[in-house]
């Protein structure tokens, strides 16, 4: 019995020092060793898409815009699993922060059994509603087909996706984020081989079309997270705990709740204002639908390498939240911001030169290329509007205010974009344009709101912690 302490100890002393001091180590150190990790991962998971897109580009301008009217559908799953992690992201670390590991490591193996129940709801749904949705957004015939048979592929491994984003929460609550990258970088690499063998068949493999893009996809969840439960298991992370621990607690099904939940519907919004904005560019052809697409992957690959920051932000609050550190908590925030606006601002300069040449890579369709730089016009005046935005909501979801994201979501991607699509679109006749800029009043309206009141809650622990 003795022997077992000594080896329990022994084992949980070397995950913590394989962990990061977020309350000592210095905030530009911290934020770089998070942030930088994320970002590169995030940006081959983007060119993990565009390996899609350019693929089913290939196939025809219908097969382009039924993969992109998949997404809003698509993103709906992914919306769960990344609304779920950033919760358990905040759970785990502000008891890290508390030194209370042994809640830390439940809570974890809670979000695990979690993630089931929440995948077999989701792919229930999914594979009832997913054709009435696609159909809202317009398609029909040979294009209804290709969109519903895709999804029906993406839906068989969405417990995966749930899953591997409560593995990554789990290391990403104690500093690592290099194994997702890795995850993320080699997923890349197999998609770029796997996507045209599954497509054009070969080596015992039957052409699947744009099913075998979906395809590709799921095997690489799969490997995805029998790599994330082996390094887990590894760094002896989740150390101590039983078979027993993964039975559904009530407490913390509710906590994880309280705080998964409002972080999925945020991005749940996210999900409803891509649908939104697929609605209406379909009112001006499939070639609008898939200009939109392409240019979204574009945008994302230019949004990542902040994406790390956003994590950054999270984490670092909650842990020193956790350990009585409010101080620490807004200069993180502001770090955080003054990074994303140097690193977007190269982002732009990219975009205002190459926009055309980066369209023309996944279309030769001269509607889809013009209406594609259209948007990235536009879009390129609101990035500096998302930096203030993100890492603003991040931060509020790091101190266990998750209820903003969900106001200020619906307000940004629902409230005010569908009556502005209405009047500027449709009534003014200012079409795709009139869309674009919707996108654009929404977008800078919310950031300024959310950088003041941030700044306001951060004031207030501070003050609340001097008193």
């Amino acid at each position: 019995m003795r022997m077992n302490l000594m080896y329990n100890r022994f084992t949980i002393d070397k995950v913590l020092k394989m962990t990061i001091d977020f309350t000592t180590t210095p905030l530009p150190r911290l934020i770089k060793s998070i942030a930088l990790p994320s970002s590169i991962g995030l940006i081959f998971n983007t060119l993990f898409n565009v390996v899609d897109t350019y693929y089913g580009g290939l196939v025809s301008t219908t097969a382009l815009a039924a993969l992109s009217l998949s997404f809003p559908v698509f993103f709906i799953i992914l919306s769960i699993g990344m609304g779920m992690g950033t919760g358990t992201t905040a759970l785990i670390s502000s008891s890290l922060g508390a030194g209370d590991h042994k809640k830390a490591r439940i809570y974890a193996a809670q979000a695990i059994t979690l993630s089931f129940f929440n995948a077999l709801l989701l792919t229930i749904l999914g594979v009832i509603l997913a054709p009435y949705l696609l159909k809202i957004l317009g398609a029909r015939n040979e294009y209804l087909g290709i969109a519903v048979a895709y999804m029906n592929i993406i839906l068989s491994g969405t417990l995966f996706f749930l899953l591997n984003s409560i593995l990554n929460a789990t290391l990403t609550s104690r500093g690592d984020t290099k194994t997702y990258r890795n995850f993320l970088v080699a997923g890349f690499f197999l998609n770029v081989i796997m996507d045209p063998w599954f497509m054009y068949g070969g080596f015992g493999v039957p052409a699947m079309g744009v099913g075998g893009i979906g395809f590709s996809t799921v095997i690489i969840q799969i490997l995805g997270s029998g790599y994330l439960i082996y390094r887990i298991r590894k760094r002896k992370i989740l150390e101590g705990i039983t078979w027993q621990d993964y039975i559904p607690q009530k407490g913390y099904f509710l906590e994880l709740f309280k705080q998964g939940f409002p972080a999925s519907l945020n991005m749940l919004t996210v999900a409803i204002g891509i649908f939104v904005i697929t609605y209406f560019a379909g009112k001006f052809g499939k070639e609008a639908v898939a200009a939109y697409g392409i240019a979204t992957r574009i945008e994302q690959l230019v949004l990542l390498p902040t994406i790390g920051l956003n994590i950054a932000a999270l984490t670092i609050a909650a842990q020193n939240l956790g350990a009585g550190l409010p101080g620490r908590v807004f200069e993180s925030w502001r770090l955080n911001i003054i990074y994303g606006l140097l690193i977007i601002l190269a982002g732009i300069i990219s975009v205002v030169i190459f926009a055309e040449p980066l369209m023309k890579i996944f279309s030769s369709d001269p509607q889809v290329i013009l209406i594609g730089k259209e948007y990235l016009g536009v879009a390129t005046l609101f990035f500096f509007a998302y930096i203030f935005l993100n890492i603003s909501v991040s931060t509020l979801q790091g101190i266990k205010k998750p209820m903003y994201a969900i106001f200020v979501g619906t307000y940004r991607q629902f409230l005010l974009p569908l009556p502005l699509f209405l009047l500027l679109s449709i009534h003014l006749g200012w079409g795709t344009k009139g869309i674009w800029w919707g996108i654009f009043f929404a977008n800078w309206s919310a950031a300024i709101f959310t950088f003041f009141y941030t700044r306001n809650r951060l004031k207030k622990l501070k003050e609340i912690k001097v008193s």
